[in-house]
């Protein structure tokens, strides 16, 4: 913000200083105005001069045309007298002469004054037209230098109109810049003072904690192996599973390239002992050098010294696991790798001297020429190096291999140092095999031109740089992943138990690891699954519902208190209409007792009167058994009873269960009713609070609506008044060019009114030098004549 403030000042003073030196130039412009009027003003004067004596010589022309007509009116009253009277012409023609004489001195004298007007007109002419041309180039100059100026104070006005609107955008986004910092300092401050709250309430809390834990330790614990690097090592570091998982992953990573370059490693071995027997003597054809085939024995037992490459890698990733803490204290398997690469660098050592014999074999045949010559001692070379490139690879990943074995060989402090050896020589690997492809894919090409090459060679040659390529590809994929998790290797690799400095024995390790597998059983057995919760996601999208719903705590809880209040009187109808029951069953009873100490009695009276008569005896025998076994049914009258009891105890009934379902409906509506008034309740409330927000949102607004306008307002004033400025200062503008021009245009008909006058008074002064000279002619013909 203060930067923008600068940079607007900045401006503000430029714009000022280029404002000054614009109204210095109007200020000269406007003086150079006012001279140039009072230099026409001066030459307004002296036109007017010229023309008032213009005007006095057309006077006096006029007064001599009319003085030559005169003359010429007595002349020819004189010579028609002349004729009348031939005797008084000697004294006419001497008076003529006279006359004539001083006619002729003062037709001279105004003929030599007519010419020193002509002369004085004509200089006074070209003068007026000089000064009219200078006039009207100085106008033209001065018209395109108020162009000039007019444009630029165009260009000027537009350009501060824009910085302006720059200036007023930039001030108003620095004001908007200036609140949200002001609320953002503000916010910041109470959250400080919220942090130093929490800040205190941490401190006791934590001093608390503190103070229950050391006199814990103090009082429970009775021995502190935390103080012991020895016993330290033995405690069980925090599991980082995010570092397991990683270091699997790049443990497979590291897998899939060394099985690309053992494969690689094979089919280079195998191809070069094809190559071995095929060139420079085929072995189908001709017996090769017993060199070359203890060479080809050699390289026939490759697979025996490369698989275990794959397999001791395979053996590594398999003990990475995610339960386990991978540090080079416990990657006991890294050893048997390093074993494997030892075995494969003696297998490359017992190889070289044999492999560089056949190079140098191969140069003293009768088929190689110098190109091939050269090639096969750069191969020479490279030979050498792969095997120095493995030798360093042998000896960093034995260094590596160190701690699992014989921790005091390697200090922790060193690991970062192998870890980027390892690299540097993995990309000195990948630069090794790129020269052996580039010199081997020479050589192919070479050995194609030999007049012996067979198709045989030719394919061995393309197997062998396909294998070479693929190695290199390989190198350079290992070098590159090596290189990339240089880091994560050197960070991930170094970390033990808390407080403690280092893994003393991988036997101090390995008893971590059994006591690291315990505790997680431990955990295991102790750790009980945790009941089903509702997800958050499911809990944020049922929270509005549960704040308006009516199945909100407060509403259930009334709804199973009015429940409640229902069952309690619900059970006392029960028990009244219990007791109801039981005592309409005991008028029942004693009812039916009745009907059967009637029916008994007259039974004994039909069976004395019809005692004769023993089997309808025996029948009624059993119809007394069967009412005195059932009461109600064998009477005529009890169904009757029965009937109607039934009737009315169904009607009563079917009344009650209508009552208490239309009851339940009420209640049932009541509650839902109750329920909704009360989230209505809520929902206003919530809308009042949303009304207030939107208002103040609203009365914001309108504040930043009326300051906007405002200053829209003063903004369309300014720009108003600059318009309304620059409108007048045209017109006064036009004003004067109109000006000017019309004095330009009356100078012009001025002129040519003074030059047709000239030529109107030079036409005169001939006719009257014609008459004169007609004049003479006659006098002396008169003259003559006589």
């Amino acid at each position: 913000s203060t930067v923008g403030v600068l940079q607007g000042k900045q401006l503000c003073l430029a714009l000022r200083a280029q404002n000054q030196v614009l109204k210095k130039g109007v200020v000269d412009e406007q003086a150079n105005s006012a001279s140039l009027k009072e230099q026409l003003k001066m030459k307004d004067q002296s036109l007017r001069k010229l023309q008032q004596e213009m005007d006095s010589l057309t006077f006096r022309n006029q007064q001599l045309a009319k003085r030559v007509e005169l003359l010429q009116d007595e002349l020819a009253l004189s010579e028609a007298r002349g004729k009348k009277n031939k005797k008084s012409v000697e004294s006419s023609s001497q008076l003529s002469q006279e006359q004539k004489s001083v006619f002729n001195e003062d037709l001279q004298k105004k003929i030599e004054e007519n010419e020193r007007l002509h002369i004085l007109f004509f200089e006074a002419d070209e003068q007026h037209k000089r000064l009219e041309a200078e006039l009207r180039s100085r106008l033209e100059v001065l018209e395109t230098d108020a162009a000039q100026h007019q444009a630029v104070v165009d260009s000027l006005t537009k350009k501060y109109t824009e910085t302006i609107e720059k200036l007023q955008n930039e001030k108003a986004k620095l004001e908007i810049k200036s609140q949200t910092l002001e609320r953002e300092a503000k916010d910041c401050r109470l959250r400080t003072e919220e942090c130093q709250q929490q800040l205190k309430n941490l401190q006791a809390a934590l001093g608390s904690r503190l103070e229950e834990s050391l006199c814990i330790i103090n009082e429970k614990v009775p021995f502190n192996d935390t103080r012991s690097t020895r016993y330290n090592a033995l405690n069980v570091p925090l599991h980082n599973r995010r570092n397991q998982l990683k270091l699997r992953d790049l443990a497979g990573q590291a897998l899939a390239f060394v099985q690309e370059l053992v494969t690689a490693l094979l089919n280079f071995h195998t191809y070069t002992e094809q190559k071995v027997q095929i060139f420079p003597v085929d072995s189908a054809t001709d017996t090769i050098s017993p060199l070359n085939q203890k060479f080809s024995q050699y390289l026939h037992e490759n697979a025996s010294y490369v698989r275990p490459l794959e397999e001791g890698m395979l053996h590594l990733f398999q003990s990475i696991t995610e339960d386990t803490v991978t540090v080079l204290e416990t990657t006991v398997k890294l050893k048997a790798f390093s074993e494997h690469l030892a075995s494969y660098l003696g297998f490359l050592r017992k190889i070289l001297p044999y492999q560089l014999k056949s190079l140098e074999e191969e140069c003293e045949s009768s088929l190689c020429t110098a190109a091939l010559r050269a090639r096969n001692m750069e191969l020479h070379r490279d030979m050498k190096r792969l095997t120095a490139v493995f030798e360093k690879l042998h000896t960093y990943v034995s260094l590596l291999a160190l701690p699992s074995t014989k921790p005091e060989g390697l200090l922790r402090t060193n690991y970062n140092f192998v870890f980027t050896n390892i690299a540097a020589s993995l990309h000195g690997f990948h630069d090794i095999l790129k020269d052996i492809s580039k010199h081997y894919s020479q050589k192919a090409t070479l050995e194609q031109e030999v007049p012996t090459a067979t198709q045989k060679l030719i394919t061995t040659n393309d197997c062998i740089l396909s294998s070479v390529a693929a190695l290199t590809n390989g190198a350079g994929k290992m070098a590159s992943f090596f290189s990339n998790n240089l880091d994560h290797f050197t960070a991930s690799l170094s970390y033990g138990p808390k407080a403690g400095a280092e893994f003393i024995s991988p036997l101090s390790a390995e008893c971590m690891l059994q006591y690291k597998k315990k505790a997680a059983a431990y955990m295991k057995a102790v750790k009980k699954p945790c009941a089903d919760s509702v997800p958050y996601e499911e809990a944020l999208a049922n929270r509005r519902v549960l704040l308006s719903s009516t199945e909100s705590r407060e509403g259930l809880a009334q709804q199973v208190q009015q429940s409640l209040e229902k069952i309690a009187k619900l059970e006392q109808e029960k028990e009244h209409w219990m007791l109801e029951a039981q005592l309409a069953k005991i008028k029942l009873e004693k009812e039916n007792q009745k009907l059967r100490n009637s029916l008994s009695g007259h039974l004994t009276e039909t069976i004395q009167e019809h005692s004769t008569l023993p089997n309808i005896a025996e029948q009624k025998k059993e119809t007394t058994e069967k009412s005195l076994r059932e009461p109600i049914t064998s009477t005529s009258l009890a169904p009757d009873v029965e009937s109607r009891e039934d009737l009315i105890k169904t009607h009563y009934m079917a009344r009650i269960a209508e009552l208490t379902s239309h009851l339940q409906l009420a209640d049932s509506k009541s509650v839902h009713f109750h329920a909704e008034c009360r989230a209505l309740a809520k929902r206003l409330s919530l809308a009042e609070k949303s009304k207030e927000s939107l208002t103040e949102e609203l009365k914001l607004a309108s504040q930043n609506i009326t300051r906007l306008q405002d200053e829209l307002m003063t903004t369309k004033r300014s720009y108003e008044d600059q318009l309304s400025m620059m409108s007048d200062h045209l017109c006064s503008m036009n004003e004067t060019l109109t000006k000017q021009r019309e004095e330009i245009d009356t100078l012009k008909m001025a002129s040519k009114v003074r030059n047709s006058e000239l030529v109107h008074v030079s036409s005169s002064e001939e006719k009257l030098l014609a008459k004169h000279t007609c004049g003479k002619e006659q006098t002396v013909h008169v003259t003559a004549s006589h």
